[in-house]
Parts: structure tokens; C-alpha cells; sequence
């Protein structure tokens, strides 16, 4: 048995209210670099107050009344069946949403929200929390106008109802996304408190849809000139990427419409979207409306001007679309307190953009030594992998990561390993290692280590 175990005070899920949004926004405008890390901490301060109510709560001598007592569940009649045509989450969960990061983007239309991955279980993420990033906002398609055009490189340039597309053999398969710029704000220093906002530009799903190169087949597209495609969304951003062909000769990249079981949400791209596993997320482009064949990179203004790396010669470096091996420790995390010394289960999310993730390791003393944690069943290729160990806290202030090690053997750095080749400029692919910070208090706090 386990020694006794530590209670957790979740992290707040919302940092910063209407108000303090429009002041992060004004500042920003005046050039304020630490406008976004001051509006956090001010937030933070409320902490103190819940973290001392929560550990003065125990129970009665006399016995907890929510035993002694039968609640009112236990003894009346329950709501009808049907109340909701469609389920909603608890009341008392309501809490538990994506969020807008203030300070990240001007414009609300071309944004992102981050999903509350320190409040979820398992791999899969709910749609309905399922991390949002748009360049032009979101629109709710009516799938019988929906219209997919194959062209290019091919013997029969053809256009696709949505009917038809789904009358074609289907597979349903479990993957990541990951927006490149996920962490982009922990480049040069700590910018943000919890999970949600470090690492949230990520989610998990299951995704139906036709594999890509079945439609390719059908219309007699040239493999061996044609090694790049474009795809195009239909939304008024024109988002358009090159995807080279050898990711879609594999079979991964999917022309999907289903996501956890039901159509896609329209925040999510509805009524179809490219799914391009192990690719960053701008590649997997939403309300899919135009693929076409050709025989180089299109070089397209979001893969010469964004989503590109800024080096420390000052180059861009161009097409690195491949999300790298990473993890991250969801409980403790940001924003959390350990309220009590004793048992706690470290756990987090592990993936990589070229495969399986191999094995995670855990350090709790900043990284002078690692142990090797479980991973949760099932582990699959360019999917979330869950991961955890077992921990018992002292009281004294320690500092909590993961490692991640792919099956190709690529090992996660270190924020020095990272920035010694990067430097400290850039904005995407950051898949450095996440340090926590558990202070002799049991609030949890995001700390680089050097």
C-alpha cells in the first residue's frame, strides 16, 4: 500500500477576466514585453485565499455528514430521460474549458485557444475542448454545398460531394495535433503559469475519413512527377500547404469527417479536413476544399513568411513541418498546489511526430536523476501517450520533468540543448523539456532550468 495519500487543489482555469484582457492588450500595443507574464501573476495572487481554505477543510469529529447523511439523490426522483438531446458535461465541471491566451494575437477571429490538458484523463481529448487556432474564424458549412476538387497531375481532374466522399471505404485511427507554435511562448523565458497555456495547443482524437491517396488512385494522379500536393481550405484565410508525397503514398494522411465518434465540430474544421499525422497543425487544414497535384513545393506565404524557424544567424529555416518528440507533466503542474506531504501519481502526455513513443522518464529533483515511468495502454505511432509514477512528497521544494524518448531513438533535450542549437528567438518547434517548480508551500510554479 501506498503511504497516505497528498490532496491536490487544481489549477484555476481562468487566469484573467474580460478587463484584464483589454489592459493586456493595451499594453501590449505600447510594446511591454512582460505584459502578459504580469497579468498572469497578478491573477495568481488569488491562489493564497483558496489554497488556505482548502487545506483548513476537514472533517467534523463527530463524522462527515456527507456519509452520516443521505443526500437528496439518494432519496427523490432524478430528471427525466432526454433532457438534453445532446449531453453536456456536469455543472460542477463547467470549468473545465479551452481558453483564449490575451496578448497572443489582436484579432479574436485569428486566434487559438488552449486546451485544459491538466484537467483531463487518458489520450483523447473531447471535441468540445479540443484546442482551436484560426486565421480568418470559424464557420459552420453546410455539407451539402461542401465541394472537394482533385486537380493538377492527374488524368481526371474530378470534384467530390461530401456524399460521395463518405460513400468511399473509411478507417478510423487515433492521432495527435500539435500547433507549431505550441510552447512558442516559453522560448525566451517563462511567459505563462499552467499547462493549459504551455503546452494546451495540443489534443488527441479519433479521426474517420478516407485515406488520400485512395481519392489520388481514383483519379489517376501522376506519383511519379507529382511529389508534392497543396491543399486548400475554403475559409477566408486561403490557408494553403505543400504536403509531400511520400506522407500520403503511406496511407496516414486522411481526407476526415468524423472525430470521436461523430462528425467533426466546425471549430475543428466541419464538414472535412486533411488529417497529416506527426505534421504540425497548419498542414492539417480545415474545411478541405482543393487538392492539388504538382511536382514542387508551392512555397505558399504560410510556409515562406509563418511557420517557419528563425536560426541564431538570423536565416529562416523552411518546411520543418515534423513535430518532434515531446511530453510534458500534467498533475502536479502550473497552477496546482500539493496541500498535503505524501503519495501523489505523477502523470503527463507524451508524443512524437515520427512514431511511437519508446519510453518517458521523471525526474523530481530537476534532473539529476530519472526514473522510468508506466505508460498506459494502448501506445500508438503519432498518438498521445499517457504516462505516470508513483511519488511521495517530503514537504521540500522540489522540481518535476519528463523525458520522452521516440522509437527512432530521439531523445527530448533540455531547454539548453534546445536554445545551444535554436537559440532563443524563435517562435515554433519547441519541444524542450517542461520544468515544475513545487515550492515548500505546494504551489506549483512553471521555472526554466538552465
Amino acid at each position: 500500500m501506498p503511504p497516505a495519500a497528498g490532496r491536490l487543489l487544481k489549477a484555476p482555469e481562468h487566469f484573467i477576466d474580460p478587463a484584464g484582457v483589454k489592459q493586456v492588450f493595451a499594453e501590449a500595443k505600447e510594446g511591454r514585453r512582460d505584459f502578459l507574464r504580469g497579468a498572469f501573476a497578478a491573477a495568481a495572487a488569488g491562489l493564497a485565499t483558496a489554497t488556505a481554505g482548502a487545506r483548513a477543510a476537514t472533517a467534523p469529529a463527530d463524522g462527515d455528514p456527507n456519509i452520516l447523511e443521505l443526500p437528496e439523490h439518494s432519496k427523490g426522483l432524478g430528471q427525466a430521460v432526454v433532457t438534453d438531446g445532446y449531453g453536456k458535461p456536469s455543472k460542477y465541471e463547467r470549468n473545465v474549458q479551452r481558453r483564449q491566451s490575451p496578448g497572443l494575437t489582436q484579432t479574436a477571429q485569428a486566434s487559438v485557444s488552449f486546451a485544459p490538458l491538466q484537467s483531463l484523463f487518458g489520450i483523447v481529448t473531447p471535441s468540445g475542448l479540443h484546442f482551436e487556432r484560426h486565421h480568418q474564424g470559424w464557420w459552420d458549412i453546410d455539407p451539402s454545398k461542401h465541394r472537394f476538387m482533385v486537380n493538377g497531375l492527374v488524368k481526371t481532374p474530378k470534384v467530390f460531394t461530401m456524399d460521395e466522399l463518405m460513400r468511399l471505404p473509411a478507417v478510423s485511427r487515433f492521432h495527435f495535433i500539435e500547433c507549431g507554435a505550441n510552447t512558442g511562448m516559453e522560448w525566451g523565458n517563462v511567459a505563462v503559469p499552467t499547462c493549459q497555456y504551455t503546452h494546451g495547443m495540443l489534443s488527441c482524437s479519433e479521426f474517420t475519413g478516407v485515406p488520400l491517396i485512395t481519392v489520388l488512385q481514383m483519379v489517376g494522379a501522376d506519383l511519379k512527377k507529382g511529389r508534392f500536393l497543396l491543399a486548400e481550405g475554403a475559409d477566408g484565410s486561403s490557408m494553403t500547404r505543400t504536403i509531400p508525397m511520400e506522407l500520403i503514398e503511406s496511407g496516414e494522411v486522411l481526407l476526415a469527417y468524423g472525430q470521436n465518434g461523430e462528425m467533426l465540430r466546425p471549430e475543428n474544421g466541419y464538414p472535412l479536413r486533411l488529417v497529416v499525422p506527426g505534421v504540425q497543425g497548419v498542414s492539417w487544414v480545415k474545411y478541405l476544399r482543393r487538392v492539388e497535384v504538382g511536382d514542387q513545393p508551392w512555397a505558399t506565404k504560410d510556409e515562406t513568411v509563418h511557420y517557419v524557424d528563425l536560426m541564431p544567424d538570423g536565416k529562416h529555416r523552411q518546411y520543418t513541418s515534423i513535430q518532434e518528440c515531446k511530453s510534458v507533466v500534467t498533475t502536479p503542474s502550473g497552477g496546482q498546489v500539493l496541500l498535503d506531504k505524501g503519495f501523489y501519481n505523477i502523470t503527463g502526455l507524451a508524443w512524437s511526430g515520427r512514431g511511437k513513443v519508446r519510453k518517458v522518464d521523471v525526474s523530481v529533483d530537476g534532473g539529476r536523476n530519472w526514473r522510468q515511468a508506466r505508460l498506459q495502454d494502448p501506445v500508438m505511432s503519432k498518438c498521445l501517450t499517457r504516462f505516470s509514477l508513483d511519488w511521495v512528497w517530503d514537504g521540500k521544494p522540489t522540481i518535476i520533468q519528463s523525458r520522452a524518448t521516440d522509437e527512432t531513438g530521439y531523445v527530448q533535450p533540455t531547454q539548453r540543448q534546445l536554445r545551444g542549437v535554436r537559440g532563443t528567438r524563435s517562435i515554433y518547434h519547441n519541444n524542450a523539456i517542461q520544468s515544475w517548480l513545487v515550492t515548500e508551500s505546494g504551489e506549483v510554479k512553471n521555472v526554466h532550468v538552465s
